[in-house]
């Protein structure tokens, strides 16, 4: 009877996952003069509306880090745009080359803002999206970007950063951010220190912000990124992919995006 049972339950999850069909799709979208070149996912086996979900690159760039993510998104139930940051689709193949273009971007916000609300736009404008039901995750580079966006102001119902720089240009005052945040970081990453930490934290509590701050003890920088091992090997850099903080804040951005949303698998 149970092997009955667990065959009957197995048969079930193979359906389920013949029905689902994820849709991976190049899109390009405009700020101004520049071309944007970003990545939709989608389960076009889903009938109706859901949400939708912003991902923001590391400073390498919109690459399959990001894309997988969006995929990720996309099978358990929500639309995912891997955002184009740089234009043009660019993405660095050295250390100096990435710090640059991020550079270029963090340096004027007007302009990350203007990219990023036109990203917004097009996830808003997808047919598969509910329009006022938008998150933002980013990662390294991205993750300080959504925190900016967040204290902005901007419309979002939540926002994850994961190995995120917590030193921030926009001031986070009170009644002003509108999401609920998520911050994920490694207390062995120098990038990210601990008074930048608890300096963070102490201006998001101020402000009254609805925060959840995890930080992974042994944990280094990129933790998320598989390929951080390879890349710290090859430019030197103090990266270390860690499957266990990995799964971890993924699993609570999962509980958080439902919590928000009551929707996803």
């Amino acid at each position: 009877m149970r092997i009955g049972m667990w065959l009957l339950a197995a048969g079930l999850l193979l359906s389920v996952a013949a029905r689902a069909e994820i849709r991976g799709q190049e899109v390009s979208y405009s700020d101004g003069q520049v071309t944007m070149k970003g990545y939709i996912a989608f389960d076009d086996s889903v009938k109706g509306k859901r949400p939708g979900v912003l991902v923001v690159h590391e400073w390498w760039g919109q690459n399959d880090h990001a894309r997988s993510r969006a995929r990720q998104l996309a099978a358990m139930g929500y639309t995912a745009l891997a955002v184009d940051m740089y234009g043009d689709g660019k993405t660095a193949n050295h250390p100096s080359e990435a710090g640059a273009f991020a550079g270029e971007v963090r340096r004027n916000l007007p302009m990350a803002r203007a990219r990023f609300e036109a990203a917004l736009r097009t996830l808003r404008q997808h047919p598969s999206v509910a329009a006022d039901d938008v998150a933002a995750l980013g990662y390294c580079f991205g993750g300080s970007v959504v925190l900016e966006m967040a204290r902005m102001g901007l419309d979002l119902d939540a926002v994850v950063s994961y190995h995120g720089s917590l030193a921030l240009s926009t001031p986070a005052e009170p009644g002003r951010i509108r999401a609920k945040v998520a911050v994920f970081t490694g207390e062995a990453d120098p990038m990210i220190p601990a008074a930048q930490v608890e300096s963070f934290r102490q201006d998001m509590d101020k402000a009254g912000a609805r925060l959840t701050l995890v930080s992974y003890p042994g944990v280094k920088h990129s933790f998320t990124n598989p390929e951080a091992d390879q890349l710290a090997a090859r430019f030197g850099l103090p990266l270390a992919y860690d499957q266990a903080a990995d799964q971890d804040s993924w699993t609570r951005t999962a509980t958080l995006l439902k919590e928000v949303f009551g929707a996803g698998r």
